[in-house]
Parts: structure tokens; sequence; C-alpha cells
């Protein structure tokens, strides 16, 4: 069985699966975190960084940690334009919690770019981490971006990036590119049934 660790970074989150000593870790924070999130890596033998999305909150420490490591970084391939511009896929939002986290959001974006990893993986819907050593697999979860994916751990634990959020109350992800694509993947991780998320932003909750 599985083990999810919560890496708490500011208002990020960031998550180390582990069997045993072999883990993946899922996102990587903000540059001001790196070390933090180095040091809780270190004590596990790392195969896998996996990103749900390439938003600097979640993966401007990628690169860093990949060549610290000598792992593979992987992400969807519908994504890989981020890394060169944000503007490429932009953000709209719902409600006044929306308003407020996209124009953080949008003020943060425009002051940073992610190094893109040289070292990657394309990931996509079905795929397995079991070569990785652990019992979970890909989801595509489209809405946030285009390519933003979650991981299903041991159908028990499910770790959805910013497809869904916990600002305030657990629900639908407040920033979208594609409005009817986020809905979509809203209903798809209802239907999952019985598991425990685990939000980019914010404490876990059960599958509601």
């Amino acid at each position: 069985m599985s083990k999810v660790h919560i890496i708490k970074c500011g208002t990020e989150n960031c998550y180390i699966v582990s069997k045993g000593k072999t883990a993946i870790l899922v996102d990587t924070g903000t540059g001001e975190h790196l070390e933090k999130v180095a040091a809780e890596c270190e004590k596990y033998d790392l195969k896998l960084i996996v990103l749900t999305h390439p938003h600097f909150d979640h993966a401007e420490n990628a690169a860093d940690l990949s060549e610290r490591f000598g792992v593979p970084v992987a992400y969807n391939k519908a994504d890989d334009e981020l890394f060169e511009n944000y503007e490429a896929q932009p953000l709209s939002c719902y409600g006044i919690t929306g308003r407020v986290v996209l124009k953080a959001s949008l003020e943060a974006l425009s002051k940073t770019k992610v190094k893109r990893p040289e070292n990657t993986v394309f990931i996509e819907d079905g795929d397995s981490l079991e070569e990785y050593g652990i019992n979970a697999r890909i989801i595509g979860f489209p809405g946030h971006t285009y390519g933003s994916v979650g991981v299903d751990v041991d159908k028990k634990a499910l770790i959805v990036g910013d497809a869904l959020d916990n600002w305030v109350l657990p629900g639908m992800g407040h920033l979208y590119t594609d409005r009817a694509a986020m809905e979509k993947t809203y209903k798809k991780i209802k239907e999952l049934g019985s598991r425990t998320i685990f939000y980019g932003h914010g404490k876990p909750t059960e599958n509601k």
C-alpha cells in the first residue's frame, strides 16, 4: 500500500507518494520552497516527478529537482507550450474567490518563467506508474489547463492539482482555460467514488 505525504509550500501543496523507500514527487512548489521539497525527497529513493500542470506554483522547481535527483519529469504534452508562454492558455475564473485568486495568479505568472526540464516523459490518461514502483495511474483532468492530470493512488487517494480546490470549501477549481472541460472533469472526479482528495490548494477531504 502506498502512502501520500503532504509537503506544505505556502498556499501550495506538493506530494510524495511512497511505497517503502521508493517514491515519486507530484508537483514541486515555487522556488522559495526548493530546499524544503528537496529535503523531503532525500528521505526516499525518488524515481519520478509528476506535474499536474506546468504553472509556476506547481512546477517552478521541476528542472532543479530533476537534475539534483537524476529523475525524469512527467507531464501531459498538451501543456508543453506553457513552459514558453502562459498566455498560450489564458485563464478565466468564476465567483468572488476565483476573481481574487486569478488576479494574484496573473500578477505572479507575469513575473515568473518556469525552466523547461531536460529529462522529460509525456504522460496521458490511463498511464500506469508501476514501472516507477508505485501502484498508481494517471487520470486526465483537462479544464484548468488543456493537459491537466491527476494521480490515482491505489484507487484510494486522488491527487487532483487544480482540477478541484479547497481555498474556502472543496469544489471545482476556480480558474480554468476551458470551462466546459473543467465541468466534465468535476463530474468525472465525483464518479470515481470513494477517494481521499488531495488538492493543489487546501486540506484533503473525502470525495463527496
